[in-house]
């Protein structure tokens, strides 16, 4: 099954279904625990040798934590662990047992260690740790600029699951996450390191279906087709990207260098006449046109292309609205639609909804750009980014790309996928 995008409840609520269905909460901390230790043993064997200090806190990612050290433990690790508070639950209890009987000690470390467990906070922690829990963040800190290692639990602790905030939150270099991939973890990277999402047996039932799925590199490859190898550029379509306004040629010249990455077979870039030699010099293999103001030009397009994008530095102005409105009445074919070709239709979605008609089609706004067209304020785009382009896909019927950390993709069936890759 693909790996799943979710907020701090939406993982509750997954774990809430698997114990309905049989599984017990002691269940799911060992199956954490264990997958985690098997990850450390597999990707950081070299820094075990003078053994770990695990920091574990009193709820269920302490529990996990505890798990982590037994397991070690068994495996010939040295093991001592930072106790903040004992456990509060009796399946944390039973494996901070387990674990000083397999030869955990609790301690504060011996200061040697190269490698360190963060298990203080999990995925239902918000706000800025405090206390005992803060004071461990902080050694934590000190030990990792020290040249430790830091691998986080489910979550680098303070680092709200949901919303991505990280006031006082852990460095990880490296984060195991269980069952899901948080939303926060994608909002903040930088706190965790290389992120990992282990299989703890989450049962695959409705809810979580629905949640959106993560895009990755077998994902991605699943679906892109190979070229062949009697491919040319008769078979791998044309492309006319429409934009670049007078001294605004570099967003149409990335947007061509990318389609021809991708292995387009032609690609046209139809700009201002003012930018042909600059695109003519940073693409050669691109045909130049400039923007269509005759019927016979606008027809010309029509004819050369199988997929238009338009917006790439096209400018904000009642002329470029124009063209792109002249653009999509004449042309009835697939579309992409980013930056100022959004613009156009600020707080006007619904004459952009009425010019895509019943074609195939991709908005591609950023934050900004999507706060534009709807009328509303980027901080709020940003605050409900998994879900604001449901809306949007359905009442104008196209793909939505939100670009950002990380980009969010609606299709108007109502999928969403998730990509972490680049901003």
């Amino acid at each position: 099954m693909s790996v799943r995008v979710a907020s701090a409840s939406e993982t509750v609520a997954c774990e809430r279904a698997t114990m309905d269905q049989g599984a017990t909460g002691s269940e799911l901390m060992l199956r954490a625990g264990r997958s985690a230790a098997t990850e450390i043993l597999d990707r950081c064997a070299d820094r075990l040798v003078n053994g770990i200090v695990t920091y574990v806190g009193s709820g269920n990612n302490g529990g996990d934590g505890w798990v982590v050290a037994e397991s070690l433990c068994a495996a010939g690790v040295v093991v001592d662990v930072v106790e903040t508070t004992a456990p509060r639950s009796h399946e944390g209890a039973k494996a901070r047992e387990a674990a000083i009987a397999a030869g955990a000690t609790v301690g504060k470390g011996s200061g040697r260690e190269r490698l360190i467990v963060d298990a203080l906070l999990g995925t239902g922690s918000s706000g800025a740790p405090r206390g005992d829990i803060a004071s461990a963040i902080a050694r934590i800190h000190e030990r990792r600029n020290e040249g430790a290692f830091v691998v986080a639990l489910d979550v680098p602790s303070g680092l709200d699951a949901t919303t991505g905030a990280t006031d006082g939150a852990v460095f990880a270099d490296l984060t195991l996450t269980f069952g899901t991939i948080k939303r926060g973890q994608l909002i903040s990277r930088m706190n965790c390191g290389g992120i990992v999402a282990l299989d703890i047996g989450l049962a695959p039932d409705e809810a979580m279906c629905s949640l959106p799925v993560l895009v990755d590199r077998n994902w991605v490859s699943e679906r892109v087709p190979p070229i062949l190898p009697n491919a040319h550029k008769g078979t791998r379509k044309r492309l006319s990207v429409i934009g670049g306004a007078p001294g605004m040629a570099g967003a149409a010249i990335l947007c061509g260098e990318g389609a021809l990455r991708s292995s387009i077979g032609l690609l046209r870039i139809v700009a201002a006449e003012a930018n042909a030699v600059a695109i003519h010099s940073a693409v050669p293999a691109a045909i130049f046109q400039k923007w269509p103001s005759t019927p016979a030009e606008l027809e010309k397009l029509r004819v050369s292309a199988d997929v238009i994008a338009i917006g790439p530095g096209l400018g904000n102005s009642p002329q470029t609205r124009d063209l792109v409105e002249r653009v999509l009445l004449s042309w009835s074919g697939p579309v992409v639609i980013d930056a100022d070709g959004l613009n156009v239709f600020a707080a006007d979605i619904d004459s952009l909804g009425e010019l895509l008609g019943a074609r195939t089609a991709i908005i591609t706004p950023h934050p900004a750009e999507m706060a534009r067209l709807i009328g509303t304020s980027t901080d709020d785009v940003l605050a409900n980014r998994f879900e604001v382009g449901s809306q949007v896909a359905l009442k104008i019927g196209c793909a939505v790309l939100l670009k950002g950390t990380p980009t969010v993709i609606f299709s108007e069936d109502g999928q969403r996928y998730v990509s972490a890759a680049g901003t």
